[in-house]
């Protein structure tokens, strides 16, 4: 588990000051043929220091981690690659949110490393796409290094999450995508019921919410965050790791939430083919899983429980 995902391999050394991008070439195996060596990237913003540590395995590829912890991967050779196991998933709610290569309104909750919106240009071309990304400094150290592919029609709004939901007009999005953490913790005003109407307002009547969330054991945050959504939105589902389920380790969960049926069995076939499979819960088990489990309320929100600091340890 990471604030936003783990890739499948340990954490990078963090750069001591920041840098800019060097390039080194140097002989690769013996074979004469020069590659190009990439120096990791380093700067303070506004939730910490975010470095950008090169993917070795990829020429163009980048992990955007702050305060050491993955945030976002990213391959600008490769937009429709998703490298952590949450992101998969969420790309899967995008392959299905309507027909292959229809154009689709989304609106991003959390910028991370725009991971999602280039999945989406890359695999919807024509698609409008809205990003609302709190730190400002995130944006620019994104925007420098990893830009965005000029033919997407993706913008960028510096702005809290919720003041950014607030600001669309009735039934703009076919989804919206929620992805905000500040300090490993999703802030305690993006898990309220309240919270959730202002998302139902912002979608299409057949749009599609998804959630990526963080939880361990006992798993009393993940429960009541999906009676939360079950008090504004009747069809649900739940996919995660299934030691994330049995409750033996924090993790990642995604949450997927509609006003209309949701393609529960497709989406289940596509969380367990991935090279991590998952599981996913719907209907009566996931009402189950709540356990009687309160609804949220602005009043009595909290941020999500932190993560134990073994999470982001080598192993």
């Amino acid at each position: 588990m990471a604030r936003r995902g783990t890739p499948g391999r340990g954490k990078a050394k963090a750069a001591d000051k920041a840098v800019g991008p060097k390039a080194k070439g140097r002989r690769d195996g013996g074979r004469g043929s020069a590659r190009v060596e990439r120096e990791p990237v380093s700067r303070p913003v506004g939730g910490g220091l975010a470095e950008l540590i090169p993917d070795r395995e990829r020429p163009h590829g980048w992990t955007l981690l702050i305060d050491g912890a993955p945030q976002s991967h990213v391959d600008l050779d490769d937009p429709a690659h998703l490298s952590f196991a949450y992101q998969r998933r969420l790309g899967h709610v995008i392959d299905l949110a309507a027909p292959p290569l229809q154009p689709l309104h989304v609106l991003h909750l959390g910028g991370g490393a725009f991971t999602l919106a280039r999945y989406t240009a890359a695999t919807r071309p024509r698609s409008t796409q809205q990003i609302v990304e709190l730190d400002a400094p995130l944006v620019q150290l994104v925007r420098d290094h990893l830009p965005l592919d000029p033919q997407a029609r993706v913008r960028v709004r510096t702005a809290d999450a919720r003041e950014g939901l607030g600001r669309f007009p009735d039934g703009w999005a076919d989804l919206v995508i929620a992805d905000v953490f500040s300090g490993a913790r999703t802030p305690a005003h993006l898990t309220s019921a309240e919270f959730l109407t202002e998302v139902r307002r912002v979608l299409k009547p057949e749009g599609r919410y998804a959630a990526n969330l963080a939880d361990g054991p006992p798993l009393a945050h993940l429960r009541g965050q999906v009676a939360t959504a079950a008090a504004v939105f009747p069809e649900l589902a739940l996919a995660a790791d299934p030691v994330v389920w049995r409750g033996r380790r924090f993790g990642n969960a995604v949450l997927l939430a509609s006003a209309l049926p949701l393609p529960v069995a497709e989406f289940t076939r596509r969380v367990a083919s991935d090279p991590h499979p998952g599981r996913v819960e719907h209907g009566r088990a996931l009402t189950d899983f709540t356990g009687g489990a309160a609804v949220v309320t602005d009043a009595e929100a909290k941020p999500s429980p932190a993560p134990p600091p073994s999470v982001f340890e080598n192993p």
